[in-house]
């Protein structure tokens, strides 16, 4: 059983018992090489991997309890990167030969514990392809993003800097809309709110004539001769403010009268 954690394995190892030997390969056992590019687009991206030089010591024991296991169980975690790595896992036991008919098994459980792994053990299944694919995807967007952005930052900020796939795009929307934000020329705008006959622009003819009363008050407490159908009065006003409060109510009566109109 090879897992992806030396602690993980020492747990395992407790709840399947001597038949089985559990080992850890601490992560990811292959990669692209770090000095050169590694695929090959123009062939079908096809990629180049190498062994991880500070994976030596796992890679040979790993290969020595396959060697003399019955059959293979792949417990790396239930993700897209765990996925990968049973993949390369079994690629690189093919290639060395220690497989040859032994049967392989992809084990999944999402807690550690004895119910959980006893579960997984008793009905194993097999690598899922398309999370492979996706992580292999993921990994070359990586390089190629990489190999090609990252000369840019060594030449204009610094040397040892690493673009990603990620920061890379978002750092040209920001700039995108930094240029649109300093391109654009502001144009001065004025909102004529017209409160003749105190209906407003937008409005519907309910709403206008719903808020007609109030706003005729309004323009009368303000100084405004303003009559109940809001239109408003070039002449002098002689009423005091006592007595234009109750105007509300005859704006009403109004507004009921010309709602009986309309109706």
């Amino acid at each position: 059983v090879i897992v992806e954690s030396p602690a993980k394995a020492k747990t395992i190892q407790k709840y399947l018992g001597d038949s089985f030997d559990v080992a850890a390969s601490k992560g990811h056992i292959r990669d692209l090489p770090k000095s050169k590019f590694g695929i090959d687009i123009e062939a079908g991206w096809i990629p180049t991997y190498r062994n991880l030089s500070d994976r030596k010591e796992e890679l040979t024991a790993l290969k020595k309890l396959a060697a003399k296991a019955d059959m293979v169980y792949l417990a790396p975690d239930p993700d897209r990167e765990g996925e990968a790595i049973s993949w390369h896992l079994l690629e690189l036991l093919r290639e060395r030969g220690i497989l040859k008919d032994k049967p392989v098994f992809r084990v999944v459980f999402n807690e550690i514990t004895r119910k959980a792994i006893q579960e997984a053990f008793e009905d194993p299944g097999e690598l899922d392809t398309n999370r492979v694919d996706a992580q292999q995807a993921r990994r070359f967007l990586d390089r190629v993003v990489g190999f090609m952005v990252s000369p840019l930052l060594w030449a204009k900020v610094g040397r040892g800097l690493s673009a990603g796939r990620v920061q890379s795009v978002a750092v040209k929307l920001i700039v995108e809309r930094e240029r649109e934000i300093r391109a654009f020329i502001p144009e001065e705008h004025h909102q004529n709110s017209q409160t003749n006959r105190g209906l407003c622009r937008g409005n519907s003819q309910d709403q206008q004539a719903k808020h007609l009363p109030h706003q005729i008050a309004r323009r009368r407490r303000e100084g405004h001769e303003v009559d109940v159908h809001g239109q408003e009065h070039q002449f002098n006003r002689h009423q005091d403010d006592d007595h234009i409060l109750p105007v509300e109510e005859d704006a009403k009566d109004a507004y009921d009268e010309q709602s009986r109109r309309h109706d």
